[in-house]
């Protein structure tokens, strides 16, 4: 890809790899232990409507991504690897999306998790700046949504010194011991952005963790 990183954006990301974001490698369960149920998962009718293609579903898979290890927003919170699977999703243009859900080994861990993620986002912009001075980065907060034991929606977005730019929509979401993260990107900005399907989809993701 030439100069245009889009550093922090699910679109960039998504030219690493055709893999969605994870969390890490599932660790081996012992002998006679039984192997950890994976939550539910989006369809891909469940993302925002794309005006100009459909969206595509990959694989529900077990393990870690090479995307989170390069995405500044979410590879320290999400890169562990334990108890974790993603799903990408991609559209025949350049709007993608992935989920990434983790299921913890108590409610008080779902919940360390969930706060780790908010943390982790909200000072994504820093990092993005000071890995490439050369990018510009802003971050809105869209608020909670009133789902199972809530969820948070934030919005990213860079431009390059050359004018290039990518907006991204990111929800975390907790049910139990479960948390999820929904991640959506394209070129453009704030206004380009899907923000009420968005949110719908975030719930959604939330309800289906059971």
């Amino acid at each position: 890809m030439p100069k245009r990183i889009r550093t922090g954006t699910l679109a960039g990301l998504t030219a690493l790899t055709a893999a969605a974001l994870a969390l890490g490698t599932v660790l081996a369960a012992p002998a006679g232990a039984a192997a950890p149920r994976p939550p539910g998962f989006l369809s891909a009718a469940d993302l925002p409507p794309h005006p100009g293609s459909s969206w595509t579903a990959g694989r529900i898979t077990a393990g870690a991504s090479p995307d989170v290890e390069v995405d500044r927003c979410l590879s320290m919170a999400l890169g562990d690897g334990r108890g974790s699977w993603y799903r990408d999703f991609r559209t025949d243009l350049d709007t993608s999306a992935r989920q990434v859900s983790v299921r913890l080994s108590s409610v008080s861990a779902a919940k360390g998790r969930f706060s780790r993620v908010e943390r982790d986002i909200r000072s994504c912009p820093v990092r993005i700046e000071r890995a490439d001075p050369e990018v510009e980065a802003t971050l809105k907060d869209y608020g909670k949504l009133n789902v199972e034991e809530g969820a948070h929606v934030y919005g990213l977005h860079t431009e390059t010194s050359w004018g290039a730019t990518d907006i991204r929509l990111l929800a975390v979401g907790r049910d139990g011991t479960a948390v999820t993260v929904v991640d959506w990107g394209q070129m453009g900005d704030f206004g380009d952005a899907p923000l009420k399907a968005f949110k719908k989809t975030a719930v959604t993701a939330v309800h289906k963790l059971h």
